[in-house]
């Protein structure tokens, strides 16, 4: 969804990063918008996950010990999606990685430009996350990918086994070389070759490794956080909205 300029130069300035005019961390915000209708507005400011049930390793700061900027676009976050995913938490404890993370994965989810689409994305992070067994990156990104897709089984065929998911062919090549970058297998031309047969050039080549390799990143620290997905996650997109279900005749 569009942000005015003002709430992009907002943005900026809780980052700040005013001299990144360009930066794709607006586009964080804007990726959760949707899931006001899925949480109605008495349930924003609540966490889901309680005390007494850890979402990971590390002590969660409180936010009167963090940062402003971070403080801030975690409320933000939260008042646009109805709750905190918990990433943003455990990432928390160290604010300098938090930001160089969240700006990195604004890059490239965010992106606007070249042939993948965000459902594209998605199952990118949804493959590549089963392979290195991330129970976190693979429930939260399964979510994402029925809500932008508007299916609400192929995540979940992926996550089983990609090779008889019901895949379209563009598809199937995207993950195949998403799971060849997270394997650290041998790059070669033909790998190319068969993205370029699909429709795929060079510089979504670079995306799809990029994602790939990002999140292989993101799985590992998922892995020694012991990072647990948000309740929230589960039931998004299996169902449709309200406003996306045709009335009765």
């Amino acid at each position: 969804m569009a942000r005015s300029g003002s709430a992009v130069k907002g943005m900026l300035t809780l980052f700040n990063l005013r001299s990144l005019l360009h930066s794709p961390l607006p586009g964080l915000l804007s990726q959760w918008q949707w899931t006001r209708a899925i949480f109605p507005p008495i349930a924003q400011k609540n966490y889901c996950t309680k005390p007494t049930k850890p979402i990971g390793r590390y002590p969660v700061p409180y936010k009167k010990d963090l940062p402003y900027d971070i403080v801030e676009l975690m409320e933000e976050m939260e008042t646009k999606s109805g709750f905190l995913p918990n990433v943003f938490k455990v990432l928390s404890h160290r604010p300098a990685e938090f930001r160089a993370f969240f700006a990195y994965y604004n890059a490239l989810m965010n992106k606007e430009t070249g042939r993948l689409s965000k459902a594209d994305r998605e199952l990118i992070v949804v493959a590549t996350s089963i392979n290195n067994r991330c129970l976190y990156c693979v429930i939260s990104h399964g979510a994402l990918h029925r809500i932008y897709s508007k299916n609400p089984t192929l995540a979940d065929q992926v996550s089983v086994n990609y090779e008889v998911a019901e895949l379209q062919a563009r598809e199937r090549v995207m993950l195949d070389f998403a799971l060849a970058i997270s394997r650290c297998d041998n790059i070669t031309e033909e790998h190319f070759k068969n993205l370029e047969a699909h429709g795929f050039d060079r510089e979504d080549a670079w995306d799809i490794a990029a994602i790939a390799a990002f999140f292989s990143l993101s799985n590992r620290i998922a892995h020694f956080t012991d990072m647990r997905p948000n309740e929230e996650f589960y039931s998004m997109g299996r169902l449709p909205r309200e406003k996306d279900v045709e009335p009765k005749k």
